[in-house]
């Protein structure tokens, strides 16, 4: 879209504004202020009108409504009416980025670019507004979010601004608002990598404020009590030239011949992380990594030119598409209503836990419990010795985040105090929730479970963390079995976001709400389940991980099985999976779902040999740092004489995988496919890019082969 120098921003982009009639705006809201010298600063507010649970975002009208008041204050400038502009957002937001709902909808790349082109041109008016320009980042700032404040001349960051990021990549993007160009300059490319491709694969990492201003993406820091008075006194001493900023970790232009290595070092970096957490798969970070390593040598209007038409071939991939359906409707939508949950009236308070065992996932518990609930949790072991190295353990994890300063010397003390140790049950006589961790064996958790309803107050809930055993069978013979439920976290603990909670024929409707509201609580995403072996994410990785086994079983070559599902992005391979999980606790679980299910589940009795031997997995890495199967492993194990390519085996896992997930909801172990897609994506690490688990499914044809119908109507999460 070609603007000549006589349209505004409005005339130019009307058309594409008047796309969306339903768009919920950010409103510009104007106020000038008067500095110390007598001159005037306008100070433009973004806000929705909405409640503060409720973030902005950009949509074309609210960009084209900042564009045309920023025009107008280009205008004021020149006449010399204000000095100095500056931009922030309503409490606790400055924007979170793009209205995503938006930018799925547009269905012709044509569209797509002029969307991108009205970002640049927005931002471009904020950069030469002729008097300096400021962002004041009063909290969650996100991909274009955070673009208005590299565009500014100038930006102030606050000590609560706790989500600063640029996901594009993780979402199917690029920072094409002329994040790609500008932040590699701004903080050193290095610096640009782990902000941009690093944090973003990371499950969407954010940068808090103090980080941000380490970094060099802020120039100054100040408190959330009085922020926006200290930024815009900070930005009138920089206007009267009483401050003269400093930026350690900008780049010159032209760069340096040590800034240029260090560039093509980064370049090279982003190249090693994309490959390792998409196996090259995925569109955008690779379309990324393109642009920030031409832009090495580009001039800002080369680079906006070729983000513009990155964004505009973006929009149109199944990828975006399907990050859109996965992010907005699934992470943002549906896992914060989550299907099936009872009403919240019903829940009842937690205000102490107890953790059977003291090991590491219980004091992984220990700790989750009490940073977040903030309140008494006691661990029980069988003697001293144990009780007192969980709670080692605890207050050495406190002591971490505070080196980190993650957490303050006050709350380190306050959660250190939370958490205490006991020999004896009868310190859970107070509580109102327990929950046990002990060795994954039915008989060993009822009799836990028995032994603790002699203790516990009648309204006590009993919860288990088991990740395949039967939560029914944990429950049969006591005298309150309603108050039995599963509550199956992910490990790491503290980083999984999904919680499964899972629903035994007896457990209660006040039990189940406690259990949510609780979820909720630790900032976790909680999915209903059924009691069925395994629930959702063990029952489809361990089907994922038996057909790889046994075709490596059959005969198939170590290097083929592993590396055969690279198309599908996975975060880790299947052989990773297996040491990471570990083969005992494979090969049980896999037995356990055998039982279960069947010959579905192959049960590997080369897995029980690497048990038998010691060893913790198929591969070794080498000096070259390369991994290979030692041939004292090989010589181990025992294969059969039909391998299979890695295609076949991709499709033949494609296959296996639609009908277990068409079994599961025949089953009725979720309420819809979009809740096996929710606990993949916050579970397992399913790519964002592919849209959940079912979606992919429909689209490589596997539904339809073996179910004879697709999980999604065409359109959901493609374009098919």
């Amino acid at each position: 879209m070609n603007r000549t120098p006589e349209q505004t921003i409005g005339e130019q982009f009307n058309k594409l504004a008047e796309l969306f009639p339903n768009e919920v705006v950010t409103h510009s809201y104007l106020r000038d202020v008067a500095l110390p010298d007598g001159s005037t600063f306008a100070l433009i507010t973004l806000d929705n009108g909405l409640d503060h649970q409720r973030p902005t975002t950009l949509g074309p009208n609210t960009l084209v409504e900042l564009g045309t008041l920023l025009e107008a204050q280009r205008e004021r400038a020149a006449r010399g009416e204000i000095v100095g502009v500056g931009v922030t957002g309503k409490p606790y937001f400055l924007v979170a980025g793009a209205d995503l709902s938006a930018v799925g909808s547009l269905g012709e790349r044509e569209q797509g670019k002029w969307m991108a082109q009205l970002g640049h041109e927005v931002y471009r008016t904020l950069n030469e507004l002729e008097v300096p320009s400021f962002v004041f980042i009063n909290g969650l700032a996100l991909g274009g979010g955070l673009e208005i404040a590299l565009n500014a001349n100038y930006r102030t960051v606050s000590t609560g601004a706790g989500a600063l990021a640029l996901p594009e990549a993780f979402l199917g993007l690029v920072p094409g608002w002329g994040g790609v160009y500008l932040l590699p300059r701004l903080i050193g490319p290095e610096n640009a990598v782990t902000v941009m491709v690093e944090n973003a694969l990371n499950n969407n990492r954010t940068t808090s404020g103090p980080q941000a201003f380490r970094l060099g993406i802020a120039d100054a820091l100040f408190e959330p009590a009085d922020f926006l008075e200290q930024s815009i006194a900070w930005a009138a001493k920089v206007i009267s030239g009483e401050i003269t900023v400093q930026r350690p970790n900008a780049v010159s232009d032209p760069l340096t011949e040590t800034q240029s290595a260090a560039w093509d070092a980064a370049v090279a970096k982003a190249k090693a992380i994309v490959k390792a957490k998409t196996s090259n798969a995925a569109p955008a970070p690779l379309r990324l990594i393109e642009l920030f390593e031409k832009g090495k040598t580009w001039s800002k209007e080369e680079s906006f030119a070729a983000e513009d038409d990155a964004l505009a071939d973006l929009m149109q991939t199944d990828e975006f598409r399907a990050t859109v359906y996965a992010f907005l409707d699934l992470v943002q939508k549906r896992a914060k209503r989550p299907a099936g949950a009872p009403d919240k009236s019903l829940a009842k308070p937690v205000t102490k836990v107890g953790v059977v065992g003291a090991g590491l996932m219980a004091g992984q518990f220990s700790l989750l419990f009490a940073r977040q609930l903030k309140v008494p949790v006691v661990m029980t072991d069988i003697d001293q010795a144990r009780v007192d190295k969980g709670v080692a353990y605890v207050h050495g994890e406190v002591d971490k985040l505070l080196a980190k300063k993650r957490i303050s010397p006050d709350a380190a003390n306050r959660t250190k105090a939370l958490v205490t140790g006991s020999v004896s049950k009868q310190a859970f006589a107070d509580a109102d929730f327990v929950i046990e961790a002990v060795f994954e064996e039915l008989q060993v958790k009822k009799d836990v479970f028995a032994e603790l309803e002699e203790i516990i107050s009648e309204d006590c809930i009993l919860a288990t963390n088991t990740s395949s055993l039967s939560v029914t069978a944990m429950a049969e013979g006591l005298k309150h079995p309603e108050r039995v439920v599963g509550f199956h976290f992910f490990n790491p603990v503290a980083v999984m976001p999904l919680l499964e909670i899972v629903r035994a024929p007896e457990t209660s409707d006040a039990v189940l709400a406690t259990a949510f509201q609780t979820a909720k609580a630790l900032k976790k995403n909680a999915v209903l389940v059924k009691d069925a072996a395994a629930f959702v994410v063990n029952r489809i990785l361990l089907r994922l991980m038996g057909e790889i086994a046994k075709a490596f079983d059959q005969g198939t070559d170590a290097k083929t099985a592993d590396t055969a599902l690279r198309p599908m992005g996975l975060p880790m391979t299947p052989f990773s999976l297996l040491s990471m999980v570990g083969v005992p606790v494979a090969l049980h679980v896999s037995e356990s779902l055998h039982a279960a299910f069947g010959d579905r589940f192959w049960v590997s009795q080369n897995q029980q040999r690497l048990i038998d031997a010691g060893k913790k997995g198929i591969w070794e890495i080498g000096e070259d740092g390369k991994p290979f199967v030692p041939q004292e492993t090989l010589d181990l194990l025992e294969f059969g004489d039909t391998p299979i390519s890695g295609e076949e085996l991709l499709t033949r896992t494609q296959d296996a995988l639609a009908e277990e997930i068409g079994l599961m909801l025949d089953e009725g172990v979720v309420a819809a496919a979009e809740d096996i897609d929710l606990c993949m994506i916050l579970g397992a690490g399913w790519p964002m890019y592919l849209g959940g688990i079912t979606p992919y499914l429909d689209r490589v044809g596997a539904s339809e082969r073996v179910n004879g119908k697709r999980f999604h109507a065409p359109g959901v999460a493609s374009r098919a």
